[in-house]
């Protein structure tokens, strides 16, 4: 009787949404159905971010990232004591409780979570079926009750959306007050030709494409000749778009949260956090007190777990990887996830090594176990140091220069192929973390290591691939930049990640808005 009687006021309530739609300009409006690719090629596509594009309807975890991310922990906890007021009133009155408590007080020029964070949640958000129907737009236009300041980067660098209609928040001083404006503002500046393309009616030749729950109340869709609603139920079934099929590759992305914040996770996050806090300070210290010999198992105990693989023709353990020492130590080349990749060598060959750095808090080079230099940028500055450190003992060299979260190696400085010693060890690496990231582009650095080990689980996986000769490949002499994309191509191939020309200047322009020249006192490295 309870199932009849739901059928029966969703089937009511579908009928006051289509009656709403139709009523302003006899628009045309299809239920359960995908526009065909005919009209889709030569119309101005509408398309509801939340209800035609996202699989989940929630904007709950977006503005969790923006208070999290954007703000601090402790405006995250209000927006999540809040949540079941939120649910309790209307969906207006819900995004502007949300809008308040996450951006209140913000910095407008120094916001980049819209677009150095959000748009990696955003794209494990999008539906396969309904990116399909957005990318065969004519011209896609993408609605949304959102700011715009939250959509734009991700839609127009990553789905290549040519027009983004979103809500803009209102500041004071240079700093978002919370406030933002109404839903009809976003767009009632604009002319049907700024709009559509077009110098008739705003209908014509538009097509409107969204959910029943959350598209009816855009107003813009009253001026689409057709409109196509899809349900919640189907939304459900709609498969995650793949990685390959990205219009433009995910490779760089900030913030320190590494899970989807709905409210479940979200409270599991802030009732571990206390016993994170102290798991990390104990890990910390047996990493930095204990020999390695003591410090591994009980890491291992504690749940830092790692998986060590070795390519060598010997079958002896990586510790054996020893060379017959002459004038100067082994370097091992390494990809870099995290500040933690040299003690995890280290630990695994069960003796110190030095490890480069361009950056590094002052924070982490005092509390590591194992040596550190800086480099300068200076090209001849920095191999004199590398040969001085290379005739004392073994090093660590990370030729990316910066952290890569995602399967994408960065481009290879051949600097560790032009040093004393002729032969180099590659390393490849892979870093899993659960709940937080260890690494940063605009937050401090001296906090990195201690939230990779706040993690439940953080795991490595090492893989020591055979030497390689920095003079010569398979017998033919070559550069010291063939012998860099010759080693980045091997590691690429044994972790399964992709090859890239792309630089930590790259990075740190798209993530941070500089060139990665952080200043070390303000920002701890």
């Amino acid at each position: 009787m309870n199932l009849k009687a739901f059928s029966k006021a969703s089937f009511l309530f579908y009928r006051y949404v289509l009656r709403r739609l139709r009523s302003a300009h006899a628009t045309q409006v299809k239920l359960c159905k995908r526009p065909s690719q005919e009209k889709l090629s030569s119309q101005v596509l509408v398309c509801d971010v939340e209800g035609g594009l996202l699989r989940s309807s929630s904007t709950f975890p977006y503005f969790m990232l923006v208070a999290l991310e954007g703000g601090e922990f402790l405006r995250g906890l209000l927006l999540l004591l809040l949540y079941p007021l939120i649910c309790l009133v209307s969906h207006e009155v819900g995004l502007r409780l949300m809008v308040m408590v996450a951006f209140c007080g913000l910095k407008k020029d120094g916001f980049r979570v819209g677009r150095a964070v959000l748009p990696k949640f955003f794209l494990e958000d999008v539906g396969l079926e309904g990116f399909e129907v957005l990318r065969r737009g004519g011209k896609r236009m993408c609605v949304s009750s959102m700011p715009r300041v939250m959509v734009e980067g991700f839609l127009k660098e990553y789905l290549e959306v040519e027009v983004v209609l979103g809500r803009e928040l209102k500041e004071l001083g240079g700093y978002y007050t919370g406030l933002m404006e109404k839903e009809s503002q976003a767009w009632e500046g604009m002319n049907s030709k700024e709009l559509f393309g077009g110098e008739g009616e705003m209908k014509a030749g538009a097509i409107g494409f969204g959910s029943y729950l959350s598209s009816h109340h855009h107003r813009l869709f009253s001026h689409c000749k057709e409109v196509y609603l899809v349900s919640e139920a189907e939304k459900r079934r709609w498969h995650p778009l793949p990685r390959s099929a990205y219009p433009k590759p995910l490779i760089f992305h900030d913030g320190r949260i590494a899970f989807r914040p709905t409210p479940i996770s979200t409270l599991c996050m802030f009732l571990w956090l206390p016993l994170g806090i102290l798991l990390a300070i104990f890990r910390a210290v047996t990493f930095i007190f204990l020999p390695f010999a003591i410090s591994t198992p009980i890491l291992a105990f504690v749940g830092m777990y790692c998986r060590i693989t070795t390519t060598t023709s010997s079958s002896s353990p990586p510790r054996e990887l020893e060379h017959s020492r002459k004038s100067h130590g082994q370097i091992y080349v390494c990809n870099h996830r995290t500040l933690l990749d040299p003690l995890y060598i280290s630990a695994m060959l069960k003796r110190h090594v030095t490890a480069t750095t361009y950056s590094i808090s002052r924070v982490s080079e005092f509390l590591s176990p194992i040596k550190t230099i800086r480099l300068t940028r200076n090209r001849e500055a920095d191999r004199a140091r590398m040969e001085s450190v290379l005739r004392e003992g073994d090093l660590v060299v990370c030729p990316e220069g910066t952290t890569c979260r995602e399967p994408y190696l960065l481009r290879f400085s051949p600097l560790f192929a032009e040093l004393i010693s002729q032969e180099v060890v590659p390393v490849a690496l892979k870093a899993h973390v659960d709940m937080f990231h260890g690494t940063t582009a605009s937050g401090f650095k001296g906090l990195d290591p201690l939230y990779f080990l706040m993690n439940p689980y953080p795991w490595y996986e090492l893989v020591f691939k055979e030497k390689v000769s920095t003079s010569s490949i398979n017998g033919r002499e070559c550069s010291s930049r063939e012998v860099a994309n010759y080693v980045q191509e091997k590691m690429g191939k044994a972790l399964g990640f992709e090859c890239t020309a792309l630089t930590r200047r790259d990075k740190y322009l798209m993530l941070a808005g500089n060139e990665g020249l952080i200043d070390r006192e303000a920002k701890g490295s």
